[in-house]
């Protein structure tokens, strides 16, 4: 028999000192949400698994832990990712004309963790805008991570890699081909995963390819179509000439030159073979990576389909993050240190009580000494207390 406080594998406790700083972190993002017009939303854990999947692709259904709903019958699903709801949100609930900016921080579960060490349940905390179709608001979203990264102490050594999902729709339109979507989506995950092995055995095998010329050389080489301003003009001058590859290379183009702009010390970089979640987005795409850190901090991009099944597509950019992810490398950078706070004794005494009251409003912590507890040991570093001192009760250093 398995002991009662063993959690399942990939779910954790999150303990006093990261919880704190899990929650300081999430009023810092959604201050800085807040300080660009974006508006809070709360969507339930669960919902019709209808709702929740319609239009992300197969990859979240996998995802996604199901259940039924013993009141009507219907399939529901936990949910694993909450950008589709505030799209519903967007389409039904608010069903606004103008620009509408959304924000949402909650936890999300995975079936399966996305890496060895990664967590279940990780707290999803995202802004999307919709409703404005130009790179204004592919750059607004942008600015918004930089942003809060910098206000987590993540800001320095900040790379961003962009890309567009409408590349790989230009290629294979302006080599001819027709693909069937199990067949796209072998050739996307290719291309993701930089299988130039791979690739070469689809253009060999597929139908759509196989009769094409230089359809191997050509998705071969955007796989190597990653690093600097280099990357635009190689990739014009290697790969087919269609408008939607046109369209691509010059927005990402742009989106580089206003980033580099506003954040000096901000690396822009291309890959254009990423297509992580090409069934979701529609445009361009950002991955924003820390120093000495693999995974991306923060994921982002342009998907004006997301609200389609709802029966309001509108033009739509937004990005999302694990909180605890940035919990813990913040941790494991500069440690959790801990908070510093106000000792003061226990009693019943009226001007006592009125001190520790307007400490608090002040925004101290001001612990209490409960009696036989003097020496107990908690994460709170009291470096201060609050003494009689000629009758009065007074603040002191230890």
């Amino acid at each position: 028999m398995s002991s009662a406080w063993l959690l399942p594998e990939h779910i954790a406790d999150v303990l006093p000192a990261q919880a704190r700083r899990v929650e300081e972190l999430r009023r810092v993002w959604l201050d800085a949400a807040r300080s660009y017009g974006y508006e809070l939303v709360m969507p339930p854990m669960l919902e019709h698994i209808e709702s929740l999947l319609s239009g992300t692709g197969h990859a979240l259904d996998l995802k996604t832990f199901k259940l039924v709903d013993q009141l009507s019958g219907r399939t529901l699903g936990l949910r694993a990712d909450i950008t589709p709801q505030v799209a519903r949100i967007d389409a039904h609930l608010l069903n606004r004309e103008a620009v509408t900016r959304l924000c949402y921080c909650g936890p999300v579960l995975h079936t399966r963790p996305g890496s060895p060490h990664a967590s279940r349940e990780p707290l999803q905390l995202g802004a999307e805008i919709y409703g404005h179709g130009g790179l204004e608001a592919d750059l607004e979203v942008a600015e918004l991570a930089l942003q809060g990264l910098q206000g987590s102490e993540l800001g320095h050594g900040l790379v961003m890699d962009l890309a567009d999902v409408r590349l790989v729709d230009g290629v294979l339109e302006g080599l001819g081909v027709q693909l069937d979507k199990a067949a796209r989506e072998a050739v996307v995950a290719a291309l993701t995963a930089k299988d130039v092995a791979v690739l070469r055995e689809l253009a060999r095998n597929l139908p759509g390819l196989a009769k094409v010329p230089h359809a191997a050389e050509t998705l071969v080489m955007l796989t190597s179509l990653y690093g600097g301003d280099e990357v635009i003009e190689r990739a014009r001058a290697t790969l087919p000439q269609h408008p939607l590859v046109t369209t691509a290379l010059a927005s990402l183009q742009s989106l580089a030159m206003s980033l580099r702009q506003g954040h000096d010390q901000l690396t822009v970089g291309y890959d254009l073979s990423d297509l992580s979640g090409y069934a979701y987005y529609s445009g361009t795409r950002f991955a924003i990576y820390g120093a000495g850190h693999a995974d991306a901090l923060v994921r982002g991009g342009r998907y004006d389909e997301v609200g389609a099944v709802f029966g309001r597509r509108r033009p739509a950019v937004g990005f999302s993050l694990d909180l605890k992810l940035l919990a813990d490398l913040l941790a494991s950078r500069v440690g959790l240190a801990v908070r510093h706070a106000i000792r003061a004794p226990w009693g019943q005494d009226v001007a006592l009580r009125q001190a520790v009251r307007e400490l608090r409003g002040q925004g101290h912590t001001v612990v209490c000494v409960l009696p036989g507890h003097e020496h107990d040991v908690q994460e709170f570093d009291c470096d201060r207390e609050l003494a009689l001192v000629d009758g009065r009760w007074t603040l002191r250093a230890l």
